[in-house]
């Protein structure tokens, strides 16, 4: 396998290790992506659409969202934390999925240092839909690890696709490398029921979900192209040096950090509630299937569920609507801001087991 120097973005070098290959790509237009993507030319995985700055006012939501949520968040983090050292009593490689996974890897690797008195490794690698996991950084990690020790880590859950593609990757694995490692998905918050461990199942807005690179460690979301990426590669990304002035990674996990000391001070936070996955799952399923029927979906991917989903595709995909719950909920601020900015229409649905629920626009090719 190729040898890189280790790529930690804009966290501390022993914060993080992203098994990833930084490469150059062009950009591809939001509007373009989707006709490519929905007519099969291309997989979204080989595409990037450049990222811009966030504006002032949205980035006030940002700071609004720290402001309400950061307690929550700390709170979920050391249940997290816990629930860890408790099914890992033999060791802990924390593996974050890229990237919406890195920062939540990063905070739970300083959390059992800090408070549990454990040092553990934390890699960041891909995992894409219908692509899979990076077999070649996971090979990288068995080859340092046990593999028995491996956590796998996101930030939540919305249909459960990625908690399935896992389960897939690591289940291809066994059979090429005959390693088998539990397809186990450790999250903060697990709408959809299908995390191994979790510390909420509510809808809430973890404010990293908000932007992009700029709170992931300048990194992009992963790619890979065959024409870009060679076989014994990491899968790529995008490292976004020019916005090294505006980031705010280090940031977010300071004050999560911070929060996270108030409450071990305090001895404020709950314990953990058990979460019963197949009422989430039923939950997630029946809203699906009501949902395709309603708008006339023809694919459940089109269909992005809770906050996190709905942020990803006004930022990242062509909407056709954006469905809230309640539309003067503060959790979903700055997802109107992104609808309006964006024209896209926007309809309350008080019945919707969700705060939000996002539809992507179908590409007709007549």
């Amino acid at each position: 396998m190729t040898a890189l120097m280790p790529l930690s973005g804009s966290y501390a070098p022993d914060d993080v290790r992203f098994l990833l290959t930084p490469i150059t790509m062009p950009d591809t237009p939001v509007s373009i992506k989707e006709v490519l993507i929905q007519s099969g030319q291309k997989h979204y995985s080989q595409m990037l659409s450049y990222e811009a700055l966030p504006s002032e006012d949205y980035l006030a939501l940002f700071y609004q969202a720290m402001a309400a949520n950061k307690m929550r968040v700390a709170e979920h983090v050391v249940i997290l934390a816990e629930r860890i050292l408790a099914t890992r009593p033999h060791g802990i490689t924390l593996v974050s999925l890229a990237r919406a996974g890195t920062p939540m890897g990063v905070l739970l690797k300083q959390v059992i240092k800090r408070y549990f008195n454990t040092d553990v490794a934390h890699y960041s690698i891909s995992i894409l839909r219908d692509v899979g996991m990076d077999l070649n950084a996971l090979r990288f990690i068995v080859q340092h690890h046990a593999p028995e020790t491996l956590v796998f880590v996101d930030g939540w859950t919305g249909k459960g696709i990625i908690a399935g593609q896992l389960a897939t990757s690591l289940q291809q694995f066994a059979q090429t490398d005959g390693i088998n490692i539990p397809a186990e998905l450790y999250v903060l918050t697990d709408l959809s029921g299908c995390a191994a461990v979790a510390a909420s199942s509510e809808d809430y807005l973890i404010p990293s979900c908000i932007l992009n690179a700029t709170v992931s460690g300048l990194v992009s979301r992963s790619v890979y192209d065959e024409q870009l990426i060679r076989a014994t590669q990491f899968h790529g990304c995008v490292y976004y040096d020019q916005f090294e002035a505006h980031d705010l990674s280090t940031y977010f996990v300071d004050e999560i950090l911070a929060s996270i000391d108030f409450i071990w001070k305090n001895s404020t936070y709950r314990p953990p509630i058990e979460l019963n996955h197949q009422q989430l799952q039923a939950i997630s399923q029946t809203l699906l299937q009501q949902l395709a029927e309603r708008y006339q979906i023809s694919r459940q991917h089109y269909i992005k569920p809770g906050i996190g989903e709905a942020t990803r595709v006004l930022l990242r995909r062509e909407a056709r609507l954006l469905l809230l719950q309640d539309i003067e909920s503060e959790a979903t601020l700055h997802l109107r801001w992104l609808a309006e900015s964006r024209s896209v229409p926007i309809e309350v649905c008080s019945e919707l087991p969700y705060r939000a629920v996002a539809l992507i626009k179908e590409i007709h090719n007549d």
